[in-house]
């Protein structure tokens, strides 16, 4: 799950991290507002999306009077602003940070992410604040620095030590830099996150640490422990397909292509589609309906699916372990039925109760295609969606 960057700030706030002040805002009037309660000469407007690139695609602007806060905050509100991390057509700006202007020193770069690996959390920091780690990493790899965190010690004051000074942190700012990090891997550790990250830290000329933009993500799975963390969901910053999917405990992700897959277990809907790639289609989606799904599960599935104007043909591919595939087999053959499934449906079924499944399909009376494996399967499939797209 990800959160604004507004509400990182509030949480690193809460670990000692310093930030600049600021306030979030939903409407001209308040950023003007907060300019003037925050007083000084320079602010900086920022649009709140769940996205980065957003300087680059004109929704980070410095002003230097409160009629410039008033006028750029009218240009950003209600902007679709497209960035390389947003889809074609942008995503809608609905509130703004405005906060204080800082004159900057130098900016780095500090983040943390799992090594799955080695089991344990990373910390990478670069003296090449403000730009993307990827590029970075592409660029100037040797300028990335790594220190995997013992899970029982924790981020120990050497060590912090070791990555501030070897990122080029001055020694008269130390003190900070180390609180700066373990506060960031309390957050991370804490909050169950799965990336942390601040980008850029910088340190102003007066030698102050401050985090000038934060990105904090959370383990979904994790968040039945933090009620504050999922108050914190911004449904308008979801695509609605994922939010409705979340509401019936399905894992699902649109894609770019035109064939839908219904398949059980994260592992095998890759595999699935990675076949279809494989066999010359395109996969419309990923989705999962878990180790349990009930017929009603599956038919809200296909109704996800089916919202797709994309969509030419649909792929079930279920491995019958905990689920069955005759209690499958009766979930596809209803939802055909109730959404009037008039796009070519391919279906692969192995495991338990396969024959009592495929025996279900073939006396529903629709007109469903049946595959023995998986590449027989995508093969039908990517042919089914070639023919519906030439009709």
């Amino acid at each position: 799950m990800k959160i604004h960057e507004y509400q990182a700030k509030e949480i690193l706030r809460q670990y000692g991290v310093p930030t600049p002040q600021g306030s979030v805002c939903f409407s001209v009037e308040e950023a003007i507002a907060v300019a003037q309660q925050l007083g000084g000469s320079m602010w900086v407007v920022k649009a709140q999306i769940h996205a980065g690139g957003r300087g680059q695609g004109g929704g980070v602007k410095v002003a230097r009077s409160v009629s410039d806060v008033g006028m750029h905050a009218a240009q950003i509100l209600g902007m679709k602003l497209v960035t390389h991390q947003t889809d074609v057509d942008g995503q809608l700006v609905k509130c703004l940070l405005i906060e204080e202007g800082v004159r900057i020193f130098k900016e780095y770069y500090v983040g943390m992410v799992i090594d799955r690996s080695k089991q344990c959390v990373v910390l990478m920091a670069s003296s090449e604040g403000g730009m993307e780690i990827e590029t970075v990493a592409a660029h100037s790899p040797e300028k990335i620095h790594k220190i995997w965190i013992n899970p029982v010690t924790g981020l120990i004051d050497t060590e912090a030590n070791s990555v501030a000074r070897l990122i080029g942190i001055p020694n008269a700012a130390l003190a900070q830099a180390r609180a700066c990090l373990q506060g960031l891997y309390q957050t991370f550790v804490e909050k169950d996150a799965i990336l942390a990250e601040i980008n850029p830290l910088v340190l102003t000329v007066d030698q102050n640490l401050l985090a000038l933009d934060a990105k904090i993500n959370f383990d979904s799975n994790a968040l039945f422990r933090h009620p504050e963390i999922m108050a914190l969901r911004d449904l308008n910053e979801e695509d609605p397909a994922e939010v409705e999917a979340s509401k019936f405990d399905l894992s699902y992700i649109p894609l770019d292509g035109n064939i839908g897959c219904l398949v059980n277990g994260a592992g095998l809907a890759m595999a699935t589609m990675d076949i279809i790639k494989l066999y010359g289609g395109l996969p419309a989606n990923f989705l999962d309906v878990g180790g349990g799904a009930s017929k009603e599960k599956v038919a809200e599935a296909f109704k996800l699916m089916l919202k797709n104007p994309k969509l030419r043909a649909i792929l079930v591919n279920i491995f019958g372990g905990i689920m069955k595939c005759d209690v499958i087999a009766e979930g596809v053959v209803a939802a055909a039925r109730e959404v009037y499934l008039k796009v070519p449906l391919v279906v692969r079924l192995e495991g338990t109760n396969v024959d009592l499944g495929k025996k279900i399909l073939a006396e529903s009376g629709l007109p469903i295609i049946s595959a023995g494996d998986m590449a027989e399967a995508a093969a039908k499939v990517v042919a089914a969606a070639a023919e519906a797209e030439r009709a």
